[in-house]
C-alpha cells in the first residue's frame, strides 16, 4: 500500500456516522421545504438530492429490519420537520406577496439538480424507454388540469364513507413516495383536501366534534401509512429490477410537475388568465430566478459527482 493512500483514509475516517446524520438532515430539510411549495413533491428532492433510493429501501424494509430503518429515517425526519417548520411562514409570505418569482428559483433548483438522476438513466432509447418517459410526463399534467370534485362531508360518514377516506390516503400518500405527483393535488381532485384542512384547523385543534374529528383522522393516516409503505415497496423492486426504466420515469414525472407547480401557484394566488400580471419586471425577475436555481443546481450535482469519485478512487486505492 503506497503513501498516497494515507491522505484517502483521512478522508474516508471523516465521513463518519455523523457526517451521514447531517447530510441526510439537511437532504430532510430540502424535502421539508418542497412540502411547503404548491404543487412539488418530496419525493422529487429525495430524488435529485440522491437519498431517495435509500429512503425508498429503508421504509419498504421497516419491518425486516426495523433498526436499520429507523436509523436511516430519523434524520431525514427531523430535517424534514426542521425545514417545514422553520420555513413555514417566510415561505408563506414570499409565495404570497412574490409568487411566481418563488417558484421560478425552486423549479430552477428543480431542473437543474435533475442531472443527479439523468445519470442512472443513460442508454439506448427504445419503445419501453419512450413509454417510462413520456407516460408519467402526461399523467402528472392530466393532474394538473383535473377538475376539482365536490368536496366531500366529512362529519356524515358512513362505514363505506371511512372506507374511501382511508383510499383516499393510500392515493395522497403517493406524494410522499412518487416524485412529481403532489398529494394535496390527489387530495383535491378527490374532494377531501378543504374539508380535511377545515376540519384540522376549525374544529381538531379548538376540541370541536373531537371523536368525529379523530376518526377521520385516524381512517386518513392509516390510509397515508398503509399506502406509504405499500408504495415503497413497490418502488423498491421496480428501481432493483428495473432501473433505468423507473429513473426514466422519475424524470418524467418531475418535469411534468413544472407546469403543475405554476398552476397551482396562480391557482393559490387568485389568478387567472384574464387576471395574470402584466409587469414585464415580474417575468423578468422570474425568468433570471429560475437560471439563477439551475445554474446553482447543476454546479451542486456537478460537485457532488466529482466529491463521490474521489471517494471511489480512494477506496479502490486502499483496496
Amino acid at each position: 500500500m503506497s503513501e498516497n493512500t494515507t491522505p484517502c483514509r483521512e478522508n474516508a475516517a471523516k465521513n463518519n456516522a455523523l457526517t451521514r446524520f447531517f447530510t441526510d438532515m439537511a437532504a430532510g430539510f430540502g424535502i421539508g421545504v418542497a412540502f411547503i411549495i404548491p404543487g412539488f413533491s418530496g419525493g422529487s428532492v429525495a430524488a435529485i438530492l440522491g437519498i431517495y433510493e435509500r429512503l425508498i429501501g429503508a421504509i419498504a424494509d421497516i419491518f425486516r429490519d426495523f433498526k436499520k430503518s429507523v436509523v436511516t429515517l430519523i434524520p431525514i425526519f427531523i430535517g424534514l420537520c426542521l425545514g417545514a417548520v422553520s420555513l413555514l411562514y417566510p415561505l408563506g409570505w414570499a409565495l404570497s406577496a412574490f409568487p411566481l418569482p418563488t417558484v421560478s428559483l425552486f423549479v430552477g433548483l428543480a431542473l437543474g439538480g435533475m442531472f443527479s438522476i439523468t445519470e442512472k438513466a443513460k442508454g439506448k432509447m427504445n419503445i419501453a424507454a419512450y413509454f417510462a418517459l413520456i407516460i408519467p410526463i402526461l399523467l402528472t399534467v392530466l393532474l394538473c388540469f383535473a377538475p376539482t370534485g365536490a368536496d366531500v362531508d366529512l362529519f356524515s360518514l358512513d362505514f363505506g364513507g371511512y372506507l374511501l377516506l382511508f383510499a383516499a390516503g393510500i392515493l395522497g400518500s403517493c406524494a410522499l413516495v412518487i416524485p412529481g405527483i403532489s398529494g394535496s393535488m390527489i387530495l383535491l381532485i378527490l374532494g377531501y383536501y378543504n374539508p380535511l384542512i377545515t376540519l384540522v384547523t376549525q374544529h381538531f385543534f379548538r376540541g370541536d366534534r373531537f371523536l368525529e374529528c379523530f376518526l377521520v383522522l385516524m381512517a386518513t393516516g392509516l390510509g397515508i401509512v398503509v399506502g406509504f409503505i405499500g408504495i415503497s415497496m413497490v418502488m423498491k423492486i421496480l428501481l432493483k429490477k428495473y432501473s433505468r426504466l423507473t429513473h426514466l420515469a422519475i424524470i418524467g414525472f418531475i418535469v411534468g410537475s413544472v407546469p403543475t407547480v405554476y398552476v397551482s401557484t396562480a391557482k393559490d394566488a387568485g389568478y387567472t388568465l384574464s387576471t395574470l400580471p402584466r409587469d414585464p419586471w415580474l417575468y423578468t425577475v422570474s425568468v433570471l430566478l429560475l437560471i439563477v436555481g439551475f445554474v446553482l443546481a447543476f454546479m451542486f450535482v456537478k460537485k457532488a459527482g466529482k466529491l463521490a469519485t474521489r471517494k471511489s478512487d480512494c477506496e479502490a486505492d486502499e483496496s
